[in-house]
């Protein structure tokens, strides 16, 4: 009885080539989400892939109205935001947080005044807010797969740097480690994931596959590479649940993989309480830990 149940359940959208697609490429998108998102959690970055994820709306919606590819218009406001952050920061007495939040408020502001001008607003906002993982091809496939090799590329070249940055800062400068590029390559690494996934799940939500699959590992792992690993997993097991109830319960999929994703961290939450209010300390000394090896390494990041 059971199993005449379940086969058709999880067969049954298989039959269909875009669900497959989607499944692939929603995986591919938060594995990519997941291990450059380790860091953010680590280094408390989640308001700057936040504001990156919005920071590309301009641009989208500027290539839309002018016919070139969404990617390109994503690539060019996510360098301007990165460009834009450092600019404020290092030249005003303004904070991080504060240079980021102007910036967020102004391209997501920007992107809302373009966007007002076309003859669909609410449609394509609809779009670029909630994505459309139903609609993902092979172009998008191969986009977020190439995505995921330079991303993984990169973060095992810096990781000793982005070890260093997380531990301490002046200790990074002392060995050599060039703290400053470190944390301008985390940046373009998130601005990366954001570009290549926000076709998933869309401009809006790409943060919760930022976040919180790493947000819920971190619970549970105390390596950096076991927390991109376990949040990797936790990833993909959300765009399976929240593609097949999309499907099911016919609900919008970019919300459902979203909503799949925050709930892993209250299951992690409730299976391991615990840690949860020691999460700080923990994530800390998940960065120290790798950080005391980086002493007997030849700095290269």
């Amino acid at each position: 009885m059971l199993r005449s149940f379940l086969v058709p359940f999880l067969t049954d959208p298989l039959e269909a080539s875009f669900f497959a697609r989607a499944l692939i490429g929603g995986s591919l998108a938060a594995v990519l989400c997941a291990c450059v998102g380790t860091w953010v959690v680590l280094r408390g970055m989640a308001f700057l892939g936040e504001a990156l994820a919005h920071g590309i709306l301009p641009g989208v919606a500027l290539s839309v109205l002018l016919g070139f590819p969404p990617v390109a218009g994503a690539a060019a406001s996510a360098a301007v935001m990165a460009v834009g952050v450092r600019t404020l920061t290092k030249r005003t007495r303004l904070s991080n947080d504060t240079a980021i939040g102007i910036l967020f408020v102004g391209m997501l502001a920007l992107g809302i005044a373009i966007v007002s001008r076309s003859g669909s607003f609410a449609v394509d906002v609809t779009a670029m807010l909630f994505g459309d993982v139903l609609a993902i091809g092979p172009a998008e496939l191969l986009l977020i797969g190439a995505a995921l090799v330079l991303a993984i590329a990169g973060l095992a070249f810096f990781h000793r740097g982005f070890t260093a940055l997380a531990f301490d800062e002046r200790k990074a400068h002392t060995l050599g480690l060039r703290p400053e590029r470190a944390s301008l390559a985390l940046i373009g690494l998130v601005a990366l994931a954001v570009i290549a996934s926000y076709q998933a799940v869309g401009t809006l939500l790409v943060t919760a596959l930022l976040l919180a699959p790493p947000a819920a590992a971190s619970l549970t792992r105390k390596s950096v590479v076991g927390i991109m690993a376990f949040g990797s997993a936790i990833g993909v097991a959300a765009v399976v649940v929240g593609l097949y109830a999309s499907w099911h319960l016919s609900i919008a999929a970019g919300p459902a993989i979203a909503l799949a994703a925050v709930l892993s961290v209250a299951v992690a939450a409730l299976v391991h309480p615990a840690r949860l209010r020691g999460a700080r300390a923990r994530t800390s000394s998940a960065s120290t830990a790798p950080a005391e090896s980086v002493t007997s390494c030849p700095a290269h990041a």
